[in-house]
């Protein structure tokens, strides 16, 4: 039994499978995306349609917050019935990743696509992109549940459903490449990579096929700044940086006060967001949803005044934050990369003002915003990076784009503010050891397959595979070395840059882990091994 999933990656054609996986994935999960963004696109058209027919009239204004309170009262059994479709969607796909939950994907997709339908409806704040994430997340599941394979391939094809949800969400190939690997999965190997761009590949043109091509946002670069103006580039890396840690530490703080109402929750912590939807529907409707308005005005070309540029970035953070603190169905990251072009669009309205810049080099600050607070909030500066290059279409900001992220990214991490999606998956992961083992077809799974490069200066190095420490519970399966695939027996001797294939058990792989990567990138040696063994 413990041989198969073995036998399946040594294989000669495991790879090609993998190929043919992730874009059955990408299809899969694309389609069910795409269906989402257009249930999305038709709620909030409604929703539009029906505040512009209310606002004049005292009688059907209270009627819909009549409406809102039945559209909570369905958004909150929802949740109720679903547990893992509160928030986001990605801490819990990453989670899932981990081995740590089993979501049930049949009903977390139908879940997540109707709790988002209806939060769209009501107006609240909140993005398309991590509910994408989830859903493809769990298509890729599904998929994998209908093959009936083993638990490492299944949490690949997971994998590859999120990067095609973030993919079809954004209308961004690559970005869901990098997502995938630099935010889900954190490891890069040939099957997941293969995988992981067939899906993305195939989602892409799936969503081109019937929304079109346009991406979400089409801003377009007049001319790339001048090099002697990189110095603001460093000075709004700072600053984007500085605010991404405020953004994630505001983000903390309200979840940590909705998690104390416990009294009917989530009912009563969805009032506050659902009351405020009312009120912004007919006081600031720009605000409302994701941000297309808001996008749309910035795409126009018309000049926002600084007053006017500054009300709009802190009403949406204020309204973003208590709809996500409160644990509503929907994610940040399309509110986010508005935040950012609003926070790039004050940042180049004072630098014209005051510096006598061309106008036209605003559009460049508004995306340099975009990958700058991304970097700063989620700390995946690559993909950020990615996702602005897809979204303009132009190399010329490259140079641009790398310097203002890196500087966000740095400054970020030394102000000391967790991660934005690192710290939720914190809180996730602390909350299924109390909660989620009680629901019934959550836990561990069998064997997992990992593999790992052993880094220069590892103890590994020279070793015979005999002569290790491994954890309990832990097997060498293959050796590849230069191109070349050897079985692991006992008398093979490690090399540097050797990648090696090993089986764990499910039940004590994050221990079997966090030992086997230590021993491998050289931070871990033999007698702590021994001692992390013994521990275990």
């Amino acid at each position: 039994m413990e041989q198969d999933p073995v036998k399946r990656r040594l294989s000669g054609r495991f790879q090609v499978n993998m190929v043919w996986e992730g874009a059955l994935v990408g299809l899969v999960g694309g389609a069910a995306v795409t269906l989402y963004r257009l249930s999305l696109s038709g709620a909030e058209s409604l929703l539009r349609q029906i505040l512009s027919f209310c606002s004049a009239n005292p009688l059907l204004i209270a009627g819909w917050f009549a409406v809102l309170a039945l559209v909570l009262m369905g958004v909150s059994r929802l949740m109720v019935w679903e547990p893992y479709t509160q928030g986001s969607g990605i801490p819990q796909v990453d989670v899932e990743v981990m081995g740590r939950i089993d979501m049930p994907w049949h009903r977390v997709l139908a879940a997540k696509f109707a709790e988002g339908t209806l939060c769209t409806f009501a107006g609240l704040s909140l993005g398309r992109e991590g509910p994408a994430v989830q859903i493809g997340g769990m298509a890729g599941k599904a998929v994998s549940r209908g093959l009936h394979l083993g638990r490492g391939e299944e949490r690949i094809l997971v994998t590859c459903g999120a990067s095609a949800g973030m993919a079809t969400a954004f209308h961004a190939p690559l970005t869901g490449v990098m997502f995938a690997l630099e935010e889900i999965h954190k490891s890069f190997s040939a099957p997941l990579v293969v995988s992981v761009m067939s899906s993305c590949v195939v989602a892409d043109f799936f969503v081109s096929q019937v929304l079109g091509i346009k991406p979400v946002l089409t801003f377009h670069f007049a001319s790339d700044l001048p090099h002697a103006s990189y110095w603001l580039v460093l000075l709004m890396g700072i600053m984007m940086g500085a605010l991404g840690a405020l953004h994630n530490v505001g983000m903390f703080w309200t979840s940590d006060r909705f998690s104390r109402i416990s009294k009917g929750a989530p009912y009563t912590r969805l009032v506050l967001p659902f009351a405020l939807a009312g009120l912004i529907g007919f006081m600031a409707p720009d605000l409302l949803c994701g941000g297309d308005a808001i996008v749309a005005q910035l795409e126009s070309g018309t000049m926002i005044p600084l007053v006017g540029l500054v009300a709009l970035l802190v009403g949406k953070y204020l309204y973003t934050t208590i709809c996500f603190g409160s644990g509503a169905p929907g994610g940040t990251l399309f509110p986010l990369v508005v935040m950012g072009a609003l926070a790039g669009a004050i940042f180049g309205t004072v630098c014209v003002d005051s510096l006598g810049m061309s106008v036209g080099y605003i559009t460049n600050f508004m995306m340099l915003g975009v990958a700058a607070l991304f970097a700063g909030v989620v700390r995946s500066p690559v993909t950020a990076i990615v996702l602005v290059f897809e979204l303009t279409g132009s190399f010329d900001a490259l140079l641009s784009l790398s310097m203002v992220s890196i500087v966000s990214y740095v400054t970020a991490n030394l102000l000391k503010v967790d991660p934005f999606y690192e710290h939720l998956v914190a809180r996730l992961m602390g909350m299924s050891s109390e909660e989620a083992e009680s629901v019934p077809g959550r836990g561990a799974y069998g064997k997992v397959l990992r593999t790992y490069v052993i880094e220069v200066g590892s103890f590994l190095v020279g070793k015979q595979i005999r002569e290790v420490p491994w954890p309990a519970r832990v097997l060498v399966v293959e050796v590849q070395r230069s191109g070349e695939t050897m079985l692991a027996t006992g008398g093979v001797r490690l090399q540097a840059l050797d990648r090696i294939l090993v089986l764990m058990d499910g039940t004590t792989e994050d221990d079997s882990d966090i030992i086997v990567r230590g021993l491998a990138r050289g931070f871990l040696k033999s007698q702590e091994a021994d001692s992390g063994e013994r521990d275990g």
